[in-house]
């Protein structure tokens, strides 16, 4: 094709890995031809067992170099690589909290960048950010925006650099592989609640902590004590939500009431409205949520169990906030770097009633850290999905009657365990 048609500019370029199964071949392939462009199979391997890789060489062909570079801009976030491989191109950062122009834009898929005819991966992998590399070290780092420095050196380009998106996993029956599909109030929701119970127990068993991510419906819907079960029995490690879970929370341990009804009854308290004023002040007198516990004024609720259980609790304010709870951290991008930091090792995430934060959350996440999304929206994982939380499972169903099957299978499992 490349001989009848003489201006035609081409590009060698090969994929690995399970591309078949995975569909990255197909999908490779039509983004070549969605953007004008041609392709050569010039090498195509299957593997003949389940767990083998197979290898495709693609001789991509465009009529412009504007062309040319766009096709290739798409397909190398789905790991396909040039043949020809040259080094990154590193610019450096002429200004606080900005990139060079034209830097490259990372996903949450793991990356590699070329220095100096070396391979190195990339650091604390984040969707959104930027690379810095130290070609000193050599090491090279997702860098979120804010956070740049002048005379950082940062990679411009999709040159020299090289994405592994994540492949179907190699064994049978692996976690998650039945509720992969798309979103589905229809899916069988005892399913998705044992293989998230297998995966919290996997968690315990081999010291990988688990995040939760929480919204105030967990307080609201009577599911507080199944969170503080799961905090007792060892599957929490971490909990990130907003003043408004914290606040409810506490509401709850000092006067049985959430929004002001009581969670036992269902009944309007007189007054109830105020409660959850009344309960802030109550902590922001005693100092802060850890005060409170040492001096007995808070004796139970999840904010209790999170102290006495040694969980980290990360609440990340926002500007409707009544308050705030002492621990509020009330500068967003503080907030970021806290959550950052507390997310690195994760292994597994479960988000529970909150389309914000989850979102939040998930642009955080490398793209290898499985996440379960509980909620009654199922706009809420499709939301998370569209965002590139690709390997977030759904489950649409009110929270408190999916905590209380969680705790059922993680105690099958605990039994089964001897």
């Amino acid at each position: 094709m490349a001989a009848e048609r003489a201006e035609t500019l081409v590009e060698d370029v090969e994929l690995s890995g399970h591309i078949i199964d995975s569909l990255i071949l197909p999908k490779v392939l039509d983004l070549i031809t969605a953007h004008g462009g041609t392709f050569e199979l010039k090498q195509v391997t299957i593997g003949h067992h389940r767990t083998d890789p197979s290898y495709a060489l693609i001789q991509v062909q465009a009529e412009s170099e504007e062309q040319l570079r766009q096709i290739l801009h798409q397909i190398y976030d789905h790991g396909a690589v040039p043949v020809a491989a040259t080094d990154c191109r590193l610019v450096e950062a002429d200004c606080a909290g900005a990139f060079p122009e034209g830097f490259y834009s990372t996903t949450n898929q793991r990356t590699e960048v070329r220095v100096g005819g070396q391979w190195l991966p990339v650091e604390d992998q984040e969707m959104d950010c930027g690379i810095c590399v130290d070609p000193q070290e050599p090491r090279a780092w997702c860098l979120p925006m804010i956070d740049v420095k002048p005379g950082d050196r940062i990679v411009v380009g999709h040159a020299g650099v090289r994405v592994f998106p994540q492949q179907r996993r190699q064994q049978d029956g692996s976690l998650f592989e039945f509720m992969s599909s798309s979103v589905s109030t229809e899916k069988p929701k005892g399913v998705a609640t044992r293989q998230i119970a297998q995966a919290m127990h996997a968690c315990r068993r081999q010291g990988e902590p688990v995040v939760l991510v929480a919204g105030p419906a967990v307080i609201h819907t009577g599911s507080a004590e199944h969170v503080c079960q799961l905090i007792r029995r060892g599957y929490v490690q971490k909990i990130f939500a907003g003043n408004a879970l914290a606040a409810h929370d506490i509401e709850q341990a000092l006067y049985g009431t959430s929004l002001g009804v009581r969670l036992d009854r269902g009944e309007v308290v007189e007054h109830g409205h105020e409660h959850h004023l009344r309960a802030i002040n109550t902590i922001r007198r005693q100092g802060g949520i850890a005060q409170a516990v040492q001096r007995g004024v808070l004796t139970r609720g999840i904010c209790y169990h999170c102290h006495r259980h040694g969980v980290k609790l990360v609440l990340a304010g926002s500007i409707r906030d009544d308050g705030p709870l002492p621990e509020v951290i009330t500068d967003a991008v503080e907030a970021q770097r806290v959550m950052r930091r507390e997310l690195k090792d994760i292994g597994f995430c479960l988000m529970l009633a909150t389309t914000l934060h989850s979102i939040a959350v998930g642009n955080l996440l490398p793209a290898w850290v499985p996440v379960a999304c509980v909620d009654i929206n199922p706009s809420t994982v499709i939301k998370l999905m569209d965002r590139g939380s690709f390997q977030t499972t759904g489950v649409v169903t009110d929270v408190e009657p999916f905590l209380r099957a969680l705790l059922q299978e993680l105690q099958r499992l605990e039994g089964a365990e001897g």
